[in-house]
């Protein structure tokens, strides 16, 4: 005999609750890190489990019938409550620290060399460092505050502490092959290379090459790499030419590790502290180190 208090599958419903408020199936797709046909299968059997269409069409959109508002406003209650007792229980697991996340390769490349600097500078204020990879979620669950490169719109609940200008360049091994000759080149002349790429961060060369006036269109791809902190190391190997932030590759540069020949030029984008809500009374004086700090040189 059928239950009718049984729940359906949690990850239906997360993938109703997503597509439902976004009231798109490929903007709920990209929230949850799956495809757009796995948002689809899911929604497909839900409706069929509670026998209700939970959608009709809006133009290109979709929206909640009666039925799927109702199913809505309860779901969006639930999980609600339940990303607040998990960021309660992970802030009670870790004490008094406040729980920061930021990309993989800012956290190796970037935050952990600096730890001792920031204890030194900040003895009062306690890290549990959370490397994140894809984007943050709009609530940044389970985090008090999130460094990241990105560029507005930000999302509305946010509360963003701008720390500095993004600025990128081309960095390569001076023992890359044929590196001394290459470093004497204009710009240019990377049209004629293999550039080492990114999935994450797939503008990086096209938005390089828009400032120095190159067509994109001329840009040479060789390698890629799923994540920067594994590109910007096959750089350091003298395995190509990479695109990087340059407070990434600065204690490279200035130990001789890479050269930046071309430079490093701003784009739109910037690094900040994010917080969702009020955030951490601690994260003023976290912004404020984090500023200095990006402008500082290795």
């Amino acid at each position: 005999m059928n239950d009718e208090r049984a729940l359906p599958s949690l990850n239906a419903l997360r993938a109703f609750e997503a597509a439902a408020r976004l009231r798109s199936v490929s903007l709920a797709a990209e929230e949850l890190h799956v495809t757009h046909g796995a948002v689809s299968r899911q929604l497909r059997a839900l409706e069929e489990e509670l026998g209700l269409a939970l959608f009709e069409r809006d133009g290109r959109g979709i929206r909640p019938t009666a039925a799927g508002r109702r199913l809505l406003e309860a779901a969006s209650g639930a999980f609600s409550q339940l990303r607040d007792c998990v960021a309660a229980l992970r802030r009670g697991q870790h004490g008094d620290a406040l729980v920061l996340g930021c990309p993989g390769s800012v956290l190796a490349r970037w935050m952990i060399p600096r730890l001792q600097v920031l204890q030194s500078d900040l003895p009062g204020l306690t890290l549990h460092l959370a490397a994140q990879e894809g984007d943050f979620t709009p609530r940044l669950d389970g985090l008090d505050a999130a460094l990241m490169l990105g560029q507005a719109p930000w999302p509305a609940n946010w509360r963003v502490h701008p720390l500095a200008a993004e600025r990128i360049g081309p960095v390569f091994s001076p023992a890359l092959p044929g590196a001394t000759a290459l470093a004497r080149q204009p710009a240019a002349a990377l049209c004629e290379q293999p550039l080492l790429h990114t999935r994450s961060r797939p503008q990086a060369w096209p938005t390089w090459a828009a400032r120095y006036g190159i067509d994109a269109g001329e840009l040479r791809y060789g390698t890629g790499f799923e994540h920067l902190y594994y590109l910007l190391e096959a750089a350091v190997a003298g395995l190509g030419i990479a695109i990087a932030p340059e407070p990434l590759v600065a204690g490279d540069l200035a130990n001789g590790r890479l050269v930046a020949p071309w430079g490093f030029v701003d784009t739109e984008g910037q690094w900040a502290l994010c917080t969702a809500g009020d955030g951490h009374p601690r994260i003023e004086a976290l912004a404020g180190w984090l500023r200095q700090q990006l402008v500082t040189p290795p």
